[in-house]
């Protein structure tokens, strides 16, 4: 398995951002956005020291990345972010679903179980998109992953998780985002539709065999 330099691969992520004028949705400057950004990169390599990794992760690869760049809402709007997605090898930008009733996006939070950071930006660690729970009941899979000591990633994860790597989001490896809920039954969900990304739901009782679980390690 290759390796990359840990801070070499922060400023790639907060690039992407500014190409997608990430600095722009949030009101900001590039260069104010950047500053705002910039202690995460010491996060980053600090925490792969620790690891005994020596400034180094293992380099990104299909379904699986070191670390996440993730810009909550914020920073930027659901509606914005998802719109700043794309598909690998496509131009179409992501969309939400239309069964998201007015307003019903805001309600969709972070669980307590996650333990996100109450900040306007973040670093998630040791991401997996969890292909393997494609055809398994979401509630099954979100049980599965906190007995391995993970956490399901929220919708803000999911699309910062496209954005950096199109490729994650792939045909029958698309994948729920159970650690942001609105009280009942639904869980969040990417998946391509008509070559794009596009932001659902999906019951938490039914399974769909194109549909996995993301999950992470940790996030600081």
């Amino acid at each position: 398995m290759t390796s990359t330099d840990a801070g070499t691969e922060f400023d790639r992520q907060v690039r992407t951002l500014l190409d997608k004028r990430y600095h722009e949705h949030a009101g900001l400057s590039a260069e104010a956005f950047t500053e705002l950004l910039s202690p995460l990169r010491a996060t980053v390599t600090k925490d792969t020291a620790a690891a005994g990794a020596g400034g180094t992760v293992d380099a990104p690869e299909e379904g699986r990345v070191p670390f996440v760049l993730v810009v909550t809402r914020e920073l930027v709007p659901i509606e914005d972010s998802i719109r700043l997605t794309t598909v690998a090898g496509r131009t179409k930008p992501g969309v939400i679903d239309r069964h998201y009733k007015e307003g019903d996006i805001g309600r969709f939070v972070s669980t307590e179980e996650t333990g996100a950071p109450d900040a306007p930006a973040y670093v998630l660690f040791g991401v997996e998109r969890g292909e393997e729970f494609c055809g398994a009941v979401p509630n099954d899979a979100m049980a599965a992953i906190a007995g391995r000591g993970r956490t399901p990633l929220t919708i803000e994860e999911g699309i910062a998780l496209v954005t950096q790597h199109p490729s994650a989001l792939a045909k029958n490896k698309c994948f729920s985002l159970g650690g942001s809920r609105c009280g009942d039954r639904r869980v969040p969900a990417i998946w391509i539709s008509q070559n794009a990304p596009k932001l659902g739901w999906c019951w938490a009782g039914n399974p769909h065999t194109w549909l996995g679980m993301a999950s992470a390690a940790a996030r600081a």
